[in-house]
């Protein structure tokens, strides 16, 4: 019940008021670095979306981003405060006075903020999945970054999901009577990759099943290549199924590829399911599909009858490495 109720009950998270523990130390920069792996960059991703021209980069890996301008404020985001490639960061960040602030629900990093009296913004204490807190995750960011645009789009978005939430349900437990026994293939327009991220790392995490994504147009210069099946290889792809999420507001010669997509891949045999990415504002949009998404994947879950929130293979992984 614990992820079926956090999914239920996603619209508060955009009502999540963050402080900056320390504040003195931190101040509105010109531009910013979120540092943070999987979950716990989904937000990046995600203000890149609603403001593409906000400064702010992002950076996956271990030690500091190259080329640190004068200016620029580093975020480090952890959900768990353990994730060992934003500690690595952040230890180096703090070992050559670069400004840091750290965002966690506890662990290390929070550990070493608080003992060095550094700046940090903690999340609330429960057992949240990052890729579901990711409405906490954003709300910290935006406080991180000083960006207060968004502030009533957020509250009003929470506001009209609320009354939302049922048919997010429904909505995803239709989808995946469609995708069971299916491996998805999720495609949207550039400017919504980071929903069809969201959208494959649900389906890699809750049923634990391959998912994979990519953007129009650059993948019909490429990738749609790989669905040209002949007989010798259709066999590789038979479990395919597109999941294609339409936007009423994307660009009109993205919406004829995707309409003559559709056909092409159609006309070879593969099944493609259309969702649309619906809501008032920027950030309805996205979190509303993500609910969508984050339903199906769960209820893919329960048909598969595997755990959806923990993550094995993550945890024997980083147990040997």
């Amino acid at each position: 019940m614990g992820m079926e109720k956090d999914i239920y009950n996603f619209p508060e998270q955009l009502l999540f008021s963050p402080e900056i523990k320390n504040k003195e130390k931190w101040k509105r920069h010109e531009r910013y670095v979120l540092a943070g792996m999987g979950g716990s960059r989904l937000q990046g991703d995600i203000l890149k979306t609603l403001l593409p021209d906000f400064p702010l980069s992002l950076y996956s890996d271990y030690g500091l981003p190259e080329g640190f301008f004068p200016e620029t404020g580093l975020i480090t985001a952890s959900y768990s405060g353990n994730t060992e490639e934003v500690l690595d960061t952040y230890n180096k960040a703090v070992a050559e006075d670069i400004p840091t602030i750290a965002i966690s629900k506890g662990g290390n990093l929070l550990a070493v903020a608080k003992e060095k009296k550094l700046p940090y913004i903690e999340l609330p204490q429960n057992e949240t999945q990052p890729r579901i807190g990711v409405g906490y995750s954003l709300k910290a960011l935006l406080k991180a970054t000083e960006e207060g645009g968004l502030e009533e789009e957020t509250k009003k978005a929470a506001e009209n999901m609320e009354k939302k939430k049922e048919s997010f349900r429904q909505q995803g437990e239709k989808i995946s009577s469609f995708l069971e026994n299916k491996l998805p293939v999720v495609y949207a327009s550039r400017k919504n990759g980071s929903i069809a991220k969201i959208w494959k790392i649900n389906f890699n995490e809750a049923p634990k099943i391959p998912s994979f994504y990519n953007v129009l147009p650059e993948l019909n210069h490429n990738e749609m290549t790989g669905f040209d099946t002949t007989p010798s290889t259709g066999h590789l792809s038979e479990k395919i199924t597109f999941v294609f999420l339409t936007d009423s507001e994307d660009h009109p010669k993205n919406k004829k590829r995707m309409e003559v997509l559709r056909k092409t891949l159609e006309k070879r045999g593969f099944e493609v399911l259309e969702v649309e990415i619906e809501g008032d504002s920027g950030v309805e949009k996205i979190f509303s599909s993500f609910l969508v998404s984050a339903w199906t994947a769960y209820r893919l879950s329960k048909t598969y009858s595997v755990d959806p929130e923990k993550v094995p293979m993550v945890e024997e992984f980083k147990r040997m490495v």
